[in-house]
């Protein structure tokens, strides 16, 4: 999967389903993705939706996000 600022959070929690789980430890801001709130935010919030909520940035966010995919085991 490529990951651009428009991919959905829905779709990387479809593919890669541990995602989320340590995409939660980049923040505080992201702790909100595992509530009853947070998972209905995921369904229409984007990459770039993230980076800005959470002020790392969506190039931030999107290395951060391959970076974990690349050395999941």
């Amino acid at each position: 999967m490529k990951l651009t600022k428009d991919t959905k959070l829905a779709d990387i929690n479809k593919e890669y389903p541990w995602l989320i789980d340590e995409f939660v430890k980049l923040g505080p801001d992201f702790k909100i993705l595992k509530s009853p709130v947070g998972k209905m935010l995921i369904k229409k919030a984007t990459i770039e939706d993230a980076g800005k909520k959470s002020g790392m940035g969506t190039d931030a966010v999107i290395k951060q996000l391959e970076d974990m995919i690349k050395n999941h085991k």
